[in-house]
C-alpha cells in the first residue's frame, strides 16, 4: 500500500490527514475518483483478486507431489515425524479432485499420514485422518484398512471389525483381502470391547460450556465513560455474567501456522488445511467445514455412491464419513468462504483490514434477508476514535478502506456498490474495530497439546521451573455486546476465552447498579499510572478516570519508587515522572470535604488510607511536600542520578542471567553477579517495587535450572510477597505465581505445596468458574502429587 499512498497528490494528502468525520464523504470521494483513474490503483487490485497472478494462494499439484515425495522418503527411513510434516505441507497445496477409482491425492495424502501417525503410535489421529480421507474418498479400501488397524490398536474391537469389512468389499486384490481377513482373525481372537471411536474422530473441537449465565444486565450512559454495562441485581464472586459468540472474528498472521483460524486453538499434529486455497489450518474438519471454503466435493453423494453393505454398515459409513457439529456450532457464518479459491488480499492486507471485510460480508449477507437499503451506519452503535487518529492511520483508512472494497467486489459483484458514502462508512467501520475489538489470548503454558511430560513449567524434578506463564494474542474479534463493558485499572470482572467464544465472569461481589469493568490493558500493580494512561491514550483515544487513576493507592506509590535512605524508614521516594500523576490524587483527597477524616470512611477506605499513610504520610499532611527525590515519611532527600547509574549496572547483570537461563547455561559466576545485585537493587528499591518481584522471579528459575531448589523456593517466595503488596493475596497474578511455587516445593517434598495448590485452586476458580480444569490440565494433576507427599 506504501506505492499508493506515496502517489496520492499531496494537496489530497492534506486534506486527508487533518480530516474530521464530517469531511470523510468528501475526502473519500476525491481519492476514490484518483484511484480510478490511475492504472497502478488497478494493478494492485488486479494483482490481490485475481488467482492465475503470482498463485500465491492457489493449490498446486506439482509442489504437493514434490513435498509427497520427501515425505515418503522420510518415512522409507524412519523418520515420521518428519514424514507427518511433508505430508502436512503437501495437503495444503493438494487439490481436491477424485479420479474414476475412488480416490485422489488429498485423500491419499490422509492415508499416508495416517499411517506415519499409527507407526508413531498417535493412535487417534490416524483414526481421524482415515476418517478425513473417506470423507472424499469414501472407496478408498486401504483408508478402511488403516482405520481398522487403529481401531483395533484402541481396541475398538466392534469398529476395527465394520472398517475391515468395509474395506474387504472394497479391496479388488486378492493378496489385499487375504492381509484383511488375516487382521480380523487377530481381533475376533481377543475379547469384545464395544467402544467407539465415530465420537472422538467427529466431534467438533470447540469447547462450549453449559454453564447457566443469567445475570440481568442493562447498558446505561455514564458522566465520565458514556455507554456502560451495570447490574439489575447483586452479582456474588466468581459468576458468569456474560456469554457471547463474535460477530466477526480472525487471526493474527504471527499465529497463522500455529493456530487454528476458527477456534483459536493449537494446531495439532493432524491439522487440516482449507480445501481451496493455502491460507488457512484448522484442528478439525468441523472448525475446516464451519469457517467456510469447503465446496469442493459433497460427502454425501460420495457415501451414496456406496451401496450393497447391511443397513447396519450403511449407516456406520455414513456417521463415518459426514463431518458432525454439536448444536451450538453449526450456525457459524462461513467468515472463510469469500477469501477463497486463490485470492491474494487476505494475504496481504493487515489483520484488522480483512476482519473489517469479514463484518462487511457478514452485513451483506444478513441484508440479503430484508428489503433495507445497504448502510453500515448504525451497524453497532460503538465509538469510533478517527478525530483523534495520527495523520499517517487517516491515510492508511482511506487508502485500505477502499482496496478493501474493490477486493471484496470481486465476490458480490454489484451487491457491493463502491462509492464515497460506502467508502466513508468503511472508515468509521474500521476505527470503530480497532477501538472495540477484542484480543483472543491463549496462556503459553496451558495451551500445549500432549501429556503432561510435555510441560516442562511445572516438572517434578530437579529441574522445575518458575517459567513466567504469558498470554499470546492469537485472534482478534469482534463481540456486539462485549465491547459494551467499559474499562477500569481495577476492574470487578474477568474477561477470558474458550475457543472463540467471550466468557465474562465477576471477580468480586458486586452490588445492584454497579458498572461492571474489565481491563483493556495493564491493572494497577502491573503499570504505574503514567504508563496505563499513556497506553489507553494511544490505543483508545480517552483520558482514564477510573478508581485507579483518580484516587489514591498503595500500588501506584511503590510500583516503581525507591526507599528511603534512612535505614529504619519505610517511606516511598518518587521520580519525577510519577510524582505529577501523584500529586493530582493527592490534591484530589486533601481537597474538601475532608476525607482524611476518619469519620467519613468505611472500615475498607481506613485500612486503604493506613497502608498508604505507612509510605507517604507527608504527602497526606501537605501537598507540597511531595517532590522528587524526597523520602514522603521522613523528607530525607535521595540522590536519584546515583540511584539511576546503580540500577542500570544491576540491570546488566540480571539482563546476562535472564540470557544465560533462556539458553539453559546458567553459571555460578552469573549467579554471584545477580545475587550481588539483587542486594544493590534491595538498597536501592522500596521493597514494594515490582522490579524486585521480577528479579527475584528471575533468580529463583536460574536456581531452578541449577538444582538449588531451596533457593529457588525463597526467591519465589520474595516475589509472590511483593506483589501480594501490589495486586492484592487473591488476583490472577499471585494464583500464576503460586502455581511455580508449589511446584518448587513438590519437587522438595515440601507438604505444604497442598496449601498452596487450594489457593491456586479458589483464585482460578474465582476468574474462570467451571472452565478451570479445561483451561489449566494439570492442576488437578499437581494436586494429586501434593497428597502423595502428605
Amino acid at each position: 500500500m506504501e506505492k499508493l499512498k506515496a502517489v496520492v497528490p499531496e494537496t489530497l494528502k492534506r486534506r486527508i490527514v487533518e480530516s474530521t468525520p464530517d469531511d470523510l464523504l468528501s475526502t473519500s470521494s476525491s481519492l476514490l475518483h484518483f484511484f480510478h483513474q490511475l492504472p497502478l490503483f488497478h494493478q494492485i487490485v488486479g494483482e490481490l483478486t485475481d488467482s492465475e497472478r503470482g498463485r500465491l494462494c492457489s493449490k498446486n499439484k506439482k509442489a504437493a507431489l514434490e513435498s509427497k515425495l520427501q515425505g515418503n522418503e522420510c518415512f522409507s527411513t524412519g523418520d515420521f515425524s518428519g514424514a507427518v510434516q511433508f505430508y502436512t505441507k503437501a495437503l495444503r497445496f493438494a487439490p481436491v479432485d477424485v479420479d474414476n477409482t475412488g480416490k485422489d491425492l488429498v485423500s491419499v495424502l490422509y492415508v499416508n499420514r495416517a499411517f506415519a501417525f499409527y507407526k508413531m503410535g498417535l493412535l487417534e489421529e490416524c483414526v481421524r485422518d482415515s476418517s478425513r480421507a473417506l470423507s472424499i474418498s469414501p472407496r478408498y479400501a486401504k483408508a478402511w484398512f488403516r482405520r481398522g488397524k487403529a481401531n483395533a490398536s484402541l481396541g475398538n474391537h466392534d469398529d476395527a471389525l465394520r472398517d475391515l469389512s468395509i474395506s474387504m468389499k472394497l479391496e479388488l486384490s486378492l493378496s489385499g483381502k487375504r492381509q484383511i481377513d488375516n487382521e480380523m482373525k487377530m481381533i475376533l481372537d481377543h475379547p469384545k470391547d464395544t467402544r467407539s471411536s465415530l465420537q472422538k474422530s467427529n466431534e467438533c473441537r470447540l469447547d462450549i460450556s453449559n454453564e447457566p449465565c443469567q445475570m440481568e444486565l442493562q447498558c446505561v450512559s455514564t458522566k465520565t465513560k458514556g455507554r456502560g454495562m451495570t447490574t439489575l441485581a447483586d452479582i456474588p464472586e466468581a459468576s458468569l455474567i456474560h456469554k457471547e459468540d463474535p460477530y466477526a472474528a480472525i487471526i493474527l498472521k504471527d499465529c497463522r501456522e500455529t493456530h487454528c483460524h476458527f477456534c483459536f486453538n493449537e494446531l495439532p499434529m493432524d491439522a487440516v488445511p482449507c480445501p481451496s486455497c493455502l491460507i488457512p489450518l484448522y484442528c478439525s474438519q468441523p472448525c475446516q467445514v464451519q469457517a467456510g471454503g469447503d465446496n469442493v466435493h459433497d460427502a454425501a453423494r460420495n457415501v451414496s455412491i456406496l451401496n450393497n453393505f447391511s443397513d447396519d454398515l450403511e449407516k456406520y459409513i455414513s456417521d463415518t464419513v459426514l463431518v458432525k457439529f454439536s448444536s451450538s456450532c453449526s450456525e457459524s457464518f462461513k467468515e472463510h468462504s469469500h477469501e477463497c479459491q486463490g485470492v491474494h488480499w487476505p494475504l496481504v492486507l493487515p489483520s484488522e483490514i480483512v476482519l473489517a471485510g469479514r463484518v462487511l460480508v457478514k452485513y451483506i449477507e444478513q441484508k440479503r434477508h430484508s428489503n433495507l437499503s445497504f448502510s453500515l451506519t448504525g451497524l453497532w452503535d460503538l465509538c469510533h476514535n478517527y478525530a483523534q487518529l495520527p495523520p499517517e492511520s487517516k491515510l492508511e483508512s482511506h487508502v485500505y478502506s477502499i482496496v478493501l472494497m474493490h477486493c471484496l467486489q470481486h465476490s458480490y459483484g454489484s451487491e457491493l456498490a463502491i462509492s464515497g458514502k460506502t467508502i466513508a462508512e468503511l472508515i468509521i467501520l474500521l476505527s470503530q474495530i480497532r477501538v472495540n475489538s477484542m484480543a483472543i489470548v491463549r496462556m503459553t503454558s496451558f495451551d500445549a497439546v500432549g501429556s503432561l511430560s510435555q510441560h516442562t513449567e511445572f516438572s517434578l524434578a530437579a529441574d522445575a521451573s518458575t517459567t513466567t506463564m504469558k498470554q499470546i494474542k492469537v485472534g482478534q474479534a469482534v463481540y456486539s455486546a462485549g465491547s459494551l463493558f467499559n474499562h477500569s485499572c481495577q476492574p470487578n470482572i474477568h474477561a477470558y476465552f474458550v475457543s472463540r467464544t467471550l466468557y465474562v465472569r465477576a471477580t468480586e461481589s458486586v452490588a445492584r447498579g454497579s458498572e461492571l469493568e474489565l481491563s483493556y490493558g495493564a491493572q494497577v500493580g502491573q503499570w504505574d499510572c503514567k504508563d496505563r494512561q499513556q497506553f489507553l491514550e494511544d490505543h483508545y483515544s480517552f483520558s482514564c478516570k477510573c478508581s485507579g487513576c483518580s484516587q489514591l493507592n498503595l500500588s501506584d506509590l511503590v510500583l516503581s519508587s525507591y526507599r528511603c535512605v534512612k535505614v529504619n524508614c519505610y517511606g516511598v521516594v518518587l521520580d519525577g515522572h510519577v510524582v505529577e500523576y501523584e500529586k493530582q490524587k493527592f490534591h484530589s483527597f486533601l481537597g474538601p470535604p475532608r476525607m482524611n477524616n476518619s469519620n467519613l470512611l468505611n472500615q475498607g477506605d481506613k485500612c486503604k488510607i493506613e497502608g498508604i499513610s505507612k509510605v507517604a504520610h507527608l504527602g497526606l499532611e501537605n501537598i507540597h511536600l511531595i517532590k522528587p527525590g524526597y523520602c514522603l515519611n521522613c523528607g530525607s532527600e535521595r540522590d536519584l542520578e546515583a540511584s539511576h547509574s546503580a540500577i542500570s549496572e544491576a540491570d546488566i547483570h540480571f539482563r546476562r542471567l535472564q540470557d544465560a537461563t533462556a539458553s539453559n547455561d546458567v553459571r555460578s559466576n552469573s549467579l554471584l553477579d545477580a545475587l550481588s545485585s539483587l542486594d544493590l537493587l534491595r538498597k536501592t528499591f522500596h521493597p514494594f517495587n515490582r522490579r524486585l518481584a521480577e528479579v527475584e522471579d528471575c533468580l529463583a528459575q536460574a536456581f531452578c535450572l541449577v538444582g538449588k531448589l531451596q533457593a529457588a523456593l525463597d526467591h519465589c517466595q520474595k516475589s509472590i510477597e511483593v506483589l501480594e503488596k501490589l495486586y492484592g493475596p487473591n488476583h490472577i497474578a499471585i494464583g500464576n505465581e503460586l502455581l511455580k511455587l508449589a511446584s518448587i516445593q513438590l519437587s522438595l517434598g515440601d507438604s505444604t505445596a497442598s496449601d498452596s495448590l487450594n489457593r491456586v485452586a479458589a483464585i482460578f476458580s474465582c476468574y474462570y468458574g467451571s472452565h478451570v480444569n479445561n483451561m489449566f490440565p494439570f492442576l488437578q494433576y499437581l494436586k494429586e502429587e501434593a497428597l502423595k507427599i502428605q
